[in-house]
């Protein structure tokens, strides 16, 4: 089994490096969302850990605990800043080829602000 190696020129970590543009929505120390360029709802926002973590394995694996807290916390902090706390959001992460991961940096798809139903990222 070969070791996979983070990938510093994935359009996250350039976005990161402010290499790319976005539409951020929340930052802290540890954590950066911006809008989707692909929205799947009425609010799709992408939430990354500004650490070079290639998935959700990598991160829950590697991050320290600040970085685990901030990350989960900024969750709750974009759900009220977008106001859709009562009304219901869901949060998804996709692992790996098979899992549809795209981007190899840890990252999860905030969706709200419309009926969701069945519908996945």
């Amino acid at each position: 089994m070969t070791q996979e190696i983070y990938d510093t020129n994935n359009i996250f970590a350039k976005i990161l490096k402010g290499e790319v543009f976005c539409e951020k929505i929340y930052e802290d120390s540890f954590v950066l969302a911006f809008n989707d360029v692909n929205p799947q709802a009425l609010h799709h926002v992408l939430i990354i850990p500004k650490g070079a973590y290639m998935n959700l394995k990598d991160f829950s694996e590697k991050a320290l605990d600040k970085e685990v807290v901030a990350f989960y916390k900024a969750i709750g902090k974009i759900a009220d800043k977008l106001g859709v706390t009562d009304k219901g959001f869901r949060v998804v992460s996709n692992h790996g080829k098979d899992g549809g991961q795209e981007v190899s940096h840890f990252h999860i798809h905030f969706l709200a602000g419309e009926q969701l139903g069945k519908k996945l990222v």
